[in-house]
């Protein structure tokens, strides 16, 4: 019996611990975190992900199937219109040449002879007439075989850099193949990748902020100046163009984060962003906490628009407890900034 009430009693005695703890705890304010409601600047960003390319980018081809025997120039390389950029095995076309020369030769030389003959009566006008004729055709040969050779030489069609090279000596080149890549880098736009719900937001005109993290502090300016008509729909996105107003342009081929700016209010009411959930906030009066309905507006990363519900000066918690219950006794702080 002794020890039976000693257990009943030591109960009593936790029991009693508990509950004075679990008052005290009640009566002691929960520690949070306050900021104002200001008045700010809000803006409304599209975020996508572009990269830096030519804007009229050359892909570089064979017009003939045939082996490369030299490549003449590397990726970096600057290069002029008409300049020759692969040479093609052209060993046949330089034998149809070189016969089509002797040919031609052989037809100039029968023309001299027949033209002058002609000329002193001994030689008919049909004669004549037949060997100018094979002589023109004969010349018309030889310009079509040393444009087939000329065909082995691929050339440049415009100035600029060589941005990639796909081909070695001992490749099979053929017209569908593409070798080169040409650009230049003077004239550059960024292909960004826009998810589908954020089209209807965008229109040409925009203006747009950059980044890069090889220039970690630096921003720079582009404008919205195209939206392609048709969209992926494995990927649910659509292109978007933007032209680069900037002094330092990027090099073609560099990533970049692209926030095109969709809307922007110079004078509004904010508040921190990790003060809103579910359309709602919390506010301290009186030393307790108090569930206040909003209806935002603009949401950036760091800010949202508040557009009724708070007033400039209003103190809002941020990053509420989950648990927090309306009326609850809080202990206020200023969250760092």
């Amino acid at each position: 019996m002794m020890k039976g009430a000693r257990f009943w009693l030591l109960f009593g005695i936790a029991a009693v611990i508990i509950a004075a703890g679990l008052l005290l705890w009640r009566a002691n304010p929960r520690a949070v975190e306050q900021a104002e409601a200001r008045v700010g600047s809000a803006t409304e960003l599209v975020y996508a992900t572009g990269f830096i390319e030519a804007r009229q980018p050359v892909a570089v081809a064979a017009r003939v199937t045939a082996p490369v025997e030299r490549v003449l120039v590397d990726e970096g390389d600057h290069v002029r219109r008409g300049q020759a950029l692969l040479l093609l095995n052209d060993a046949e076309q330089r034998g149809q040449l070189a016969q089509a020369v002797s040919q031609r030769r052989q037809a100039a030389l029968e023309e001299s002879r027949t033209l002058a003959l002609f000329q002193k009566g001994w030689v008919t006008r049909a004669a004549r007439d037949r060997v100018v004729a094979e002589a023109a055709s004969a010349r018309a040969a030889e310009a079509s075989a040393l444009a087939r050779r000329d065909q082995q030489v691929v050339r440049a069609g415009i100035d600029g850099v060589v941005l990639k090279r796909d081909v070695y000596p001992g490749d099979l080149a053929t017209p569908s193949r593409t070798l080169l890549l040409l650009g230049d880098p003077g004239q550059v736009r960024v292909t960004a990748t826009v998810d589908e719900r954020d089209v209807p937001r965008l229109k040409v005109g925009q203006r747009a902020l950059m980044s890069n993290d090889a220039w970690p502090d630096r921003v720079f300016r582009a404008r919205l100046s195209e939206i392609t008509p048709g969209g992926d729909p494995d990927q649910r996105a659509f292109r978007a163009r933007l032209t680069i107003e900037d002094t330092l342009i990027p090099p073609i081929g560099m990533t970049m984060e692209v926030n095109i700016v969709t809307r922007q209010i110079s004078r509004t009411l904010l508040i921190s962003a990790t003060a809103l959930a579910d359309g709602h906030v919390w506010r301290i009066q009186n030393g307790r906490a108090r569930r206040q309905d909003v209806r935002a507006g603009i949401a950036g990363a760091d800010d949202v628009q508040i557009l009724t519900g708070l007033a400039a000066g209003d103190t809002v918690i941020v990053n509420p407890p989950a648990d927090l219950e309306d009326g609850e006794r809080v202990r206020a702080r200023r969250a760092a900034k």
